[in-house]
């Protein structure tokens, strides 16, 4: 079985677009395996394609809190905690709210006078190796979780 056979029955109904609440109610009515599979997923692919950055500014950062929580289901507390300090970044409670994530990011972005300021590059280089290495890898650890749990 691929992680992928439980993402996929819910990918069109859990929306990442739509706000925190909107996507909180979606994603707590899906089955659990599918949730943590889905949030995992998102979460690598993302960073994985423009690191944490992208993911905070883009609409996919709505699910960071869950993505630690998966992270932790599939075996991988390292992968969670790069999570949880790259969200350290964010006062707390972690804005659900993209434009709020955004305006954090703006806001650190001008006050360190720096045209290539990126808060992350040390935690995504982190990140990526751990989706590499952390309990066989996040394709390998998602596989097996999803034979386990689905």
């Amino acid at each position: 079985m691929s992680y992928w056979d439980l993402v996929d029955p819910i990918w069109e109904k859990v929306s990442i677009y739509d706000g925190g609440d909107i996507f909180l109610r979606q994603y707590n009515a899906s089955p659990e395996a599918s949730r943590i599979l889905f949030a995992a997923h998102w979460t690598q692919s993302e960073v994985r394609n423009g690191g944490f950055n992208q993911y905070f500014s883009n609409s996919t950062g709505v699910l960071a809190p869950e993505a630690v929580v998966a992270f932790r289901a599939l075996g991988m507390p390292q992968s969670a905690a790069a999570i949880e300090q790259a969200m350290a970044f964010f006062d707390s409670p972690y804005p659900r709210e993209r434009n709020e994530r955004q305006e954090a990011l703006d806001a650190a972005w001008e006050a360190s006078g720096d045209e290539d300021y990126e808060p992350f590059t040390d935690i995504d280089d982190l990140f990526f190796e751990l989706l590499d290495t952390e309990n066989g890898g996040f394709a390998a650890a998602a596989d097996m979780y999803a034979a386990t749990n689905g």
